[in-house]
């Protein structure tokens, strides 16, 4: 039978005491996945880190890890790409550490560039001096290109096939509020939608780098450029819809992780998981 994970984006929202115990509590809650921010920066030490990873396994969280908000790959400033890169390696040790198995990264940007193929070009190969400059004991986590919300982002469907593709160390993060902002709504409107997605990637690039399907969700606000605000379940005028994206999973009977980018983290991960259930 096909198995989901739910659980939050960080530290969760109604509980107070340090990192390393958030595991326990998802547990007591009835979540067992785990998102690590370290989206302003590597800073937890490797002893914090590790502990962190032995409570997620004896508890049963899987874990992931979302890499600093401060990385542009495909940055015409060669300084900048540099600092990405190193902020990359740092997360992927730090992935390491705790037994996290995908790094979620925001690619960068195409500003700078003539075209969106040789913005996206340039940002495969940073991400191939990553992974050639990576300690050899840097084994389990993928390096994991996400969906972005805003047409300005690389980041589109294709566009994170390509560089999966490019890299072999690679799974796809497909953030399903992104999808529908970028797409004005167009996308995620269905439970057909979804599964032309899912299978998508499958096609492209194995059922490895699906199996577990790593997601995040929210409901979301958009405008012209894309995405704009993330937003909770219950808010009825945003989308897109979490039953359409369960009923899929549930169709194709699929592995999937699902980590709530909602103002309310772990309560939106409960009710996702409810409304599955």
């Amino acid at each position: 039978m096909a198995k989901l994970w739910f659980g939050p984006a960080g530290k969760p929202i109604s509980f107070k005491g340090r990192m390393e115990k958030v595991p326990e509590f998802l547990a007591s809650i009835g979540l067992d996945a785990l998102e690590y921010e370290a989206v302003r920066g590597v800073r937890i030490s490797e002893e914090k880190a590790r502990l962190l990873g032995e409570e997620a396994e004896k508890y049963g969280v899987i874990m992931s890890l979302h890499a600093p908000y401060y990385i542009n790959l495909a940055s015409p400033d060669p300084s900048v790409v540099e600092r990405s890169i190193m902020r990359i390696i740092e997360s992927m040790k730090a992935a390491e550490w705790m037994n996290a198995y995908a790094v979620v990264i925001h690619t960068g940007y195409y500003k700078g560039h003539k075209s969106k193929e040789e913005a996206v070009k340039q940002a495969i190969q940073a991400y191939k001096k990553a992974l050639e400059q990576l300690p050899s004991w840097v084994k389990k986590p993928d390096l994991s290109p996400e969906v972005m919300g805003k047409t300005t982002a690389i980041g589109d469907i294709d566009e994170v096939v390509m560089i999966c593709n490019e890299l072999g160390k690679c799974r796809p993060t497909i953030d399903w509020a992104h999808l529908y902002a970028r797409y004005q709504g167009n996308r995620v409107k269905s439970k057909d939608d979804v599964i032309k997605v899912v299978e998508y990637f499958e096609k492209n690039l194995g059922k490895k780098a699906i199996d577990p399907l790593h997601t995040h969700f929210s409901k979301i606000e958009y405008g012209k450029g894309g995405e704009r605000e993330h937003h909770t379940l219950s808010e009825d005028e945003y989308g897109p819809d979490w039953s359409v994206v369960c009923e899929a999973y549930k169709e194709i009977g699929i592995n999937a992780v699902i980590i709530s980018e909602s103002p309310i983290l772990e309560k939106d991960a409960l009710l996702m998981k409810e409304t599955c259930q």
